[in-house]
């Protein structure tokens, strides 16, 4: 039972920029001795940096006005002058603090229109009025905030701390459940006599004066009994934003017209039977195909353990970087399966170069996986962001990879080999049949096209609420209507890639395998347009190297998702 309260701070994020930032690269109060809990692997690959801060509380030690820190800038210094200017990019493009208070994030919550209440899990450093006179971001609370070409720094917090009490319930002490803050901007003119209250902390866009920024604080403490700890969560989680199913229904109706639409293209329900002798016929670039399949294998499984063990609460968010830990582990332990499917499948083709088709299984789309990230790796390390990792977790990826992946992967190839290849009812004809002229509906690229609409307009509604969560900074939670969905795209994608397939083969063409394989893959090329259409539509994204980065980490989800549907 400790009266010792800490407040940790985390990384600094913008919905206007990529790069996160640690709290010590902007010039704020900082602890004496710098602590830092241990990290996972997780929370390393997102980027988050969690340190120990110079706010330390007593229980139920109520503080008014107290002082942090004092930052004096000097306009002759430059090091005075970079750090400044730092401090006014922040708030220029609205970066936000993430505060923790035993493992709660501090959130600030605020009236939005409608007269609900909207918690944010992080607030604002300071906000900018441009030099003709528009309101930006925060500065919008208060109307004192509106000389123009002005930033007002948020120099002072009032935290209230919401605690459930033991002693009804006969155990001693009491529980944390609720942290919230109201950021505010004071002008403390005389350090030894703060009073906290007054004009706001201006800081003018041209830097000429010497300036002196001091930091304070206030907190109270409140009982709140009917908030029981383990739902502490929930306040967080019911502000945000909600969903709609009526999308479902539409769709459901859209899938039912193509099928009908396309069974009476097909009269024809004889075709099938003729093309029996060339139906086996391996395809072409079989081994390429064989590998595709191994590591979509692979994927799968990978997704489908996640997302069950984060729908039973294993991963929750109060378990920081759990997820993508997680995803990490399963997808290196899971080279196995993909070896044996890539090493049985490539078999089965009739394929001589059996040593190629285990290292491109093993090297081939991780290889580019990690390629694109150490390049965006090198952009945010260029840039000093927080989200760069350290070169030692790079070198424990690497080795995770070919350490227990690739083996792995070598012994699950080793017994697909081993195996007798597929045994196919019918024999191959000596001479490849005809094809007859095929109707638009049954062309190669029509079929494709077509067949990614359906799965992809499954994971349509989700798809927004999780770029939401990783670019806008929201929090996740609907693992269980995101496994829901998971099925339902799975069915979608067999049940399209069956149907056209069908249709394809009564039409006489007999060129399946691959036409299989990109049919709900396509899915993935309507993913990158909805992420290419999300970025110019949502997100308010600026400079080069922030728009590099979200079309380099895109380009893996595409890919990954890619492999996976098909």
């Amino acid at each position: 039972f400790q009266s010792l309260i800490e407040l940790f701070v985390n990384r600094l994020d913008s919905v206007e920029s990529v790069l996160p930032y640690e709290y010590d690269a902007f010039d704020f109060c900082q602890d004496t001795e710098e602590k830092r809990p241990s990290e996972n692997l997780g929370q390393v690959l997102f980027g988050e940096r969690i340190a120990s801060s110079p706010y330390k509380f007593t229980f139920k030690k109520q503080e008014t006005c107290k002082k942090v820190c004092t930052r004096s800038y000097d306009p002759g210094n430059s090091a005075d002058k970079s750090k400044l200017a730092f401090l006014k990019k922040g708030m220029q493009l609205n970066y936000q603090h993430h505060w923790i208070i035993d493992n709660m994030p501090v959130t600030w919550c605020y009236d939005v229109e409608d007269g609900q209440k909207y918690c944010n899990p992080g607030f604002p450093i300071g906000c900018f009025v441009t030099p003709d006179g528009r309101v930006k971001d925060a500065c919008v609370i208060n109307s004192e905030f509106n000389k123009k070409n002005t930033f007002y720094l948020f120099n002072h917090v009032d935290i209230t701390i919401m605690y459930h009490s033991g002693k009804d319930e006969n155990w001693p002490g009491a529980r944390l459940v609720m942290a919230r803050l109201r950021p505010q901007s004071y002008k403390h003119t005389d350090e030894n006599n703060l009073s906290c209250e007054g004009p706001p902390m201006e800081i003018p866009g041209e830097f000429t004066n010497k300036l002196n920024l001091i930091y304070t604080y206030s907190v109270t403490f409140e009982e709140k009994n009917n908030i029981k700890w383990a739902s502490r969560w929930d306040y967080i989680l019911e502000s945000m934003p909600h969903t709609n199913i009526q999308w479902f229904s539409a769709l459901c109706i859209f899938a039912k017209d193509i099928v009908d639409f396309i069974q009476e293209d097909a009269q024809e329900e004889f075709g099938w039977k003729l093309v029996h002798g060339d139906v086996f016929r391996p395809p072409r670039k079989g081994m390429l195909l064989s590998v595709f399949l191994g590591q979509g294998t692979q994927i799968f499984i990978m997704t489908f353990i996640t997302l069950f063990l984060a729908c039973l609460g294993f991963l929750s968010p109060a378990n920081r970087g759990a997820l993508m830990t997680c995803a990490v582990v399963l997808w290196v332990l899971l080279g196995t399966p993909a070896g044996y499917v890539s090493a049985r499948m490539y078999k089965t083709f009739r394929g001589e170069k059996w040593k190629t088709n285990v290292l491109l299984t093993a090297l081939l789309c991780p290889g580019i996986v990690f390629a694109d990230f150490f390049i965006m790796n090198l952009i945010l390390w260029v840039k000093g962001s927080s989200a760069a990792i350290p070169f030692g977790t790079l070198v424990a990826i690497l080795a995770m990879w070919f350490g227990i992946s690739v083996p792995l992967t070598f012994v699950g190839a080793y017994f697909g080999f081993k195996e007798k290849s597929i045994e196919h009812p019918v024999r191959t004809n000596q001479i490849p049949r005809q094809i007859p002229e095929q109707s638009f509906f049954t062309k190669p690229l029509p079929g494709i096209i077509m067949g990614g609409i359906l799965p992809f307009g499954c994971i349509f509604i989700q798809l927004f609420f999780i770029l939401n969560s990783i670019w806008s900074h929201q929090m996740y939670y609907m693992f269980g209507f995101l496994f829901l969905v998971f099925i339902i795209l799975l069915i979608t994608c067999s049940e399209a890639t069956v149907l056209l397939c069908y249709f394809h083969l009564c039409a006489e063409d007999y060129h399946w395998w691959w036409r299989s394989f990109l049919t709900s893959s396509f899915t993935a090329v309507y993913l990158f347009i909805y992420a290419v259409h999300y970025f110019f539509s949502k997100l308010q994204i600026t400079g080069t190297a922030s728009t590099i980065l979200y079309f380099g980490y895109t380009m893996i989800m595409v890919l990954i998702f890619f492999l996976f549907t098909g």
